[in-house]
């Protein structure tokens, strides 16, 4: 089954609470995923919420990496959303997992944009 996109969801339980409030080592970890899965990036946004916690974008042509982060309960959530055969999304979660320092990642898998018949398919009940 043909697929427009493969949207991997990391969890990123006990990290190393001192990373996750760290916007510059965050933006250098999501630039390191980009490259490391073959991706282009074209932009990036970062924020840094008081007290503490970070949210960030890179938008790469293929689509997107994401991070969240609540150093307060030691977890982030990573979006690597790319599109198309020329990038290996699955290449950046053990340098993520490792450069958090999570204790306890899982990751999930969508296929997004499922193609059957030259057509996306979309139900909604």
């Amino acid at each position: 089954m043909n697929t427009l996109g493969r949207h991997l969801l990391l969890e990123l339980k006990n990290c190393n609470l001192e990373v996750l409030n760290d916007v510059d080592f965050l933006k250098r970890c999501l630039h390191d995923a980009a490259e490391q899965i073959g991706a282009t990036v074209v932009n990036e946004c970062f924020y840094e919420f008081s007290p503490h916690g970070v949210s960030g974008v890179l938008l790469i042509s293929e689509s997107h990496l994401c991070i969240h982060t609540w150093p307060e309960y030691g977890y982030a959530a990573v979006d690597i959303f790319t599109c198309g055969d020329s990038v290996e999304p699955e290449l950046a979660i053990k340098p993520l997992v490792e450069k958090l320092g999570s204790k306890n990642p899982s990751c999930i898998e969508l296929k997004r944009g499922i193609l059957q018949n030259n057509r996306v398919i979309c139900e909604l009940k």
